[in-house]
């Protein structure tokens, strides 16, 4: 075998390879910005995509009431399968009475020359005032609705242990609120089936004032209300909420801008002694339930209208009503 001619390599001089080592010192200074630029590049874009993400992400919601009992997260505003019921239910601006007996239909007839165009309805209940009801009934319903009524069904139950009225204390939630609330609700969309309110349609739970600085009582009947929402929500209604302003209303408004789950879609308040103001209630913010309101701005008022009298609370409403079939 030939073995290849070797050529000796110069030996290099002090100062050439001075100048080598600048030149490789030049070189590497070079590879080594250029791999931290492209380092940070990297990090930047890291950085952004984990925002991106976490804008992406649910936030969790904080809760208010650690003890109450464990339900399916739904919005009380913007709900889709809220959003979706109040599409199919008719929606009502105007103003509407309410008056503990349903009227006769001579009455509601009469009634028709008057500004209102909605009359709110208390049909079931433990807790309803007027229990008896000699008028109302599915054929009352639907010959109020031909007449052109807009319908706001109201169930009085349960009322919070620290209701104000005398005459609601003894109708108070009891020790397992949550099981009482689904309960309930159960009778609330049966009895508004029999009388031919159709899913769809908001159901009102009325909460009488109470004391909502009692934070045992507060909880309690927010976890009563929550399962009566969850339930009527589950069998295809809109879960609706009337109490006063400065007690029910203002703890629903509270536990929505907590996170808190499971609220009324619709809410009916009470601040009597007022204008009619939908969107200038106090208590909650304006963007809150948004054409999903009812201000109810006086009450016990006597008046006459095609020679009938009726003693009535008067009311605002810009809110889904009742489809009646």
């Amino acid at each position: 075998m030939r073995r290849p001619k070797i050529t000796p390599i110069p030996a290099r001089s002090a100062t050439t390879s001075r100048a080598t080592s600048r030149t490789t010192a030049r070189a590497t200074a070079r590879a080594t910005s250029r791999s931290a630029f492209f380092v940070t590049l990297l990090a930047a874009f890291l950085a952004a995509l984990l925002s991106f993400v976490a804008l992406l992400a649910p936030t969790a919601a904080a809760v208010t009431n650690p003890g109450a009992p464990v339900l399916p997260r739904t919005l009380s505003d913007g709900d889709p399968d809220d959003d979706e019921r109040a599409a199919v239910a008719p929606h009502f601006t105007g103003a509407a009475f309410d008056t503990c007996n349903a009227p006769s239909l001579a009455a509601m007839r009469a009634w028709r020359s008057s500004a209102y165009h909605a009359v709110g309805v208390y049909y079931g209940g433990r807790g309803r005032h007027c229990a008896s009801q000699p008028n109302l009934s599915r054929s009352w319903v639907n010959e109020v609705h031909e007449m052109g009524w807009q319908v706001l069904p109201v169930f009085v139950g349960s009322q919070a242990p620290c209701v104000y009225a005398k005459n609601k204390k003894g109708v108070r939630i009891g020790n397992e609120p949550a099981k009482q609330g689904r309960s309930e609700a159960g009778q609330a969309v049966q009895e508004a089936q029999a009388l031919g309110i159709l899913s769809g349609s908001p159901l009102f739970l009325d909460m009488e004032a109470y004391d909502v600085g009692n934070a045992g009582c507060a909880r309690t009947t927010l976890d009563f209300v929550r399962a009566w929402n969850h339930e009527v929500r589950g069998r295809g209604y809109l879960p609706g909420f009337y109490s006063s302003a400065d007690s029910g209303v203002r703890q629903m408004e509270q536990a929505r801008q907590s996170g808190v789950g499971d609220l009324p879609a619709v809410i009916w308040f009470a601040r009597w002694h007022t204008d009619a103001a939908v969107y200038e209630e106090e208590s909650l913010r304006e963007d809150a339930w948004r054409r999903q309101r009812i201000h109810q701005y006086a009450g016990d008022v006597a008046e006459t209208h095609g020679g009938y009298r009726l003693v009535v609370d008067r009311n605002q409403v810009d809110a889904p009503v009742a489809r009646i079939g």
